[in-house]
């Protein structure tokens, strides 16, 4: 099946499975009533605050650009908004060396404290799969607040990300000095000329963004306006003076002693090496700052680098980010450059089924993947999970082998691991 995702029929299983509750799973379609149904259920899913009727509307328009589902209780005191809610979309999911695949995103999922472990998030991640599926989407992709929970639908985790503190007052800068120039800008500006570069920077295991990302982090909805007050932008443009990175930022209050502003990183995207370095210095040398927090950062950050002092630059914490599910084993094996030539026969494991099987993946001189079904004695055993987690090449399946998630023998699970693992780790830079 092809054509517009949005216009996808709920999933038939999921809405048979439901109904024997005396549930609704359907679409939230086009009444503006449901779109404010559907934003508040996920307000309260994940514990933000009773939205405003101005809130409510600035939502409103980015129901046509994703594929919502709500679970409905006819019985329920507000029988308007929904119990359960899941939202997707397609979007370009970037690969190891440059190419990208289309992903199917799933966001907003919640269930309502009172309709708990009655199956519902089976149901609508269950739906979600098969819907991708049928849409052709090779690969399904999500951020999650739990954990525990996507495993045993096939996800595992493919990128990592850090929380970075860097105590400025040990920080001095004696990383490259380039020869462009910083320009302070508008938060207004940047919405116009940041989606270009943020595109050109793009790392693989990133998503693209979307309008509403970009108003909800640079504080220009209406709605934000006294909270994002406080929000500062600069930009660097290399020599010939093209932009090849921004950063957004916030100072934020020092408390008694003026001297020690917290700076909290909102975004720093550099589509160049000198454009990356001139931003962080820039923020580095802030007068009257002590700290610098950036969230959602690389594990392999070159600023750790770019300070006298290594231990200026501390993580606070490293997470798991982005998950991956694959759908389609061939499309997704071959949808990415390999990091050098070899020969596996992989043994998938997928409790739903949708990638299952035994493949030959065969690898050029060039990185480029050919996938076969074969009946050869598997040299790797690994379930759909291990091998998502693999997939984008930031996870070693040397440590999957360790940690029990795959098996063969140590020279085939080396091999797997020369040719998987990226020499930069994939990367996603925000929740969706």
């Amino acid at each position: 099946m092809t054509g517009d995702f949005r216009t996808l029929p709920a999933d038939e299983r999921s809405a048979a499975a439901l109904a024997e509750q005396g549930l609704r799973y359907e679409l939230v379609g086009d009444d503006p009533e449901r779109h404010d149904g559907f934003s508040q259920a996920v307000s309260r899913g994940f514990y933000g605050e009773q939205l405003t009727a101005e809130r409510l509307g600035e939502r409103r328009p980015g129901f046509a650009d994703n594929r919502s589902i709500g679970v409905y209780d006819d019985m329920a005191a507000e029988p308007l908004v929904p119990v359960a809610t899941v939202d997707s979309w397609t979007s370009p999911l970037g690969m190891p060396g440059g190419s990208s695949l289309e992903s199917w995103a799933i966001s907003m999922v919640t269930v309502a404290p009172t309709h708990r472990r009655r199956g519902i998030a089976r149901a609508l991640l269950e739906g979600e799969l098969r819907t991708a599926a049928a849409h052709g989407s090779p690969i399904a992709v999500l951020t999650v607040s739990e954990s525990t929970i996507y495993g045993r639908y096939g996800f595992g985790p493919a990128t990592w990300a850090a929380e970075l503190v860097v105590d400025t007052t040990r920080a001095d800068w004696v990383g490259p000095t380039p020869a462009g120039r910083l320009h302070l800008v508008s938060r207004e500006a940047v919405r116009e000329f940041g989606p270009a570069i943020e595109e050109r920077a793009r790392a693989h295991g990133s998503i693209a963004t979307w309008g509403g990302f970009w108003d909800r982090q640079l504080g220009l909805r209406p709605s934000d306006a006294s909270s994002a007050a406080s929000i500062r932008a600069v930009r660097y443009d290399d020599e010939a003076g093209a932009p090849q990175g921004f950063a957004v930022y916030r100072v934020k209050d020092s408390g008694p002693d003026f001297t020690k502003h917290p700076v909290e990183v909102i975004e720093l995207i550099a589509a160049s090496d000198d454009a990356y370095a001139a931003l962080w210095r820039y923020l580095l040398e802030l007068d009257l700052v002590h700290e610098v927090v950036a969230v959602n950062r690389s594990v392999d950050e070159p600023v750790r680098f770019m300070v006298a002092d290594a231990r200026a630059v501390q993580t606070r914490s490293v997470t798991d980010h982005l998950w991956a599910r694959i759908l389609d084993l061939p499309r997704c094996l071959e949808g990415r450059t390999w990091q050098q030539a070899g020969r596996l026969v992989l043994d998938v494991a997928d409790p739903l089924d949708f990638a299952s099987g035994r493949i030959a993946l065969d690898v050029d001189a060039d990185g480029r993947a050919t996938v076969s079904s074969s009946t050869e004695n598997p040299d790797i055993t690994l379930g759909v999970a291990a091998l998502s987690s693999v997939l984008l090449g930031g996870a070693s399946p040397i440590t999957l082998a360790a940690a029990g998630r795959l098996a063969g023998e140590p020279t085939a699970v080396e091999r797997l691991s020369r040719m998987a693992v990226t020499p930069t780790p994939p990367t996603l830079g925000f929740w969706f």
